[in-house]
């Protein structure tokens, strides 16, 4: 009787080419350290014993659940610096934070932001992690077909901010 095996190596540095910078984009909605979410799906992949049977599907899964984690804990994190010290309400972005989003990223991020929270996701799990209508529909708790059409209007608002360069 053989044991279950963890993921290889090789298998697992493949993924992370391959979806690394998808999964920053798609966990970036919800929370302030993408890379970290990433990141700590990853490690946890590689734990996994026996590795999941769609790893990438998986992945996407465990990134969405830490970022709404993340975000989670970062409004409370803030609820309570903000009772701390009132006076202190200005923000300053993390300078590390900023100079992981390439210029082209960002633009894009901009007009994603315009969308409803919903569509934003398709899109971002549509286009940057190539999954199909059925994984989405799994992920996000919706039918295929409604999937499909938040996807065709996301896309017509996106390229209408595109044009008009807003």
């Amino acid at each position: 009787m053989t044991s279950p095996k963890q993921i290889p190596p090789t298998r697992l540095a493949r993924l992370l080419d391959q979806h690394s910078r998808a999964l920053e984009l798609y966990a970036s909605q919800w929370c302030r350290s993408p890379e970290d979410c990433v990141q700590e799906a990853f490690v946890s992949l590689a734990a996994r014993v026996p590795p999941p049977e769609n790893e990438a599907a998986w992945l996407y899964r465990v990134v969405r659940n830490l970022a709404i984690n993340a975000s989670r804990s970062a409004a409370r994190r803030d609820t309570r610096e903000r009772a701390v010290s009132p006076e202190s309400e200005t923000k300053f972005p993390d300078p590390a934070e900023a100079a992981a989003h390439a210029e082209q990223v960002q633009k894009l991020s901009d007009h994603l932001d315009s969308l409803a929270p919903e569509s934003r996701e398709v899109v971002v799990l549509r286009i940057w992690s190539g999954l199909t209508w059925d994984q989405i529909a799994e992920l996000t708790a919706m039918s295929s077909s409604n999937a499909q059409r938040k996807y065709v209007k996301a896309i017509e608002q996106l390229g209408s901010l595109m044009r008009n360069n807003v």
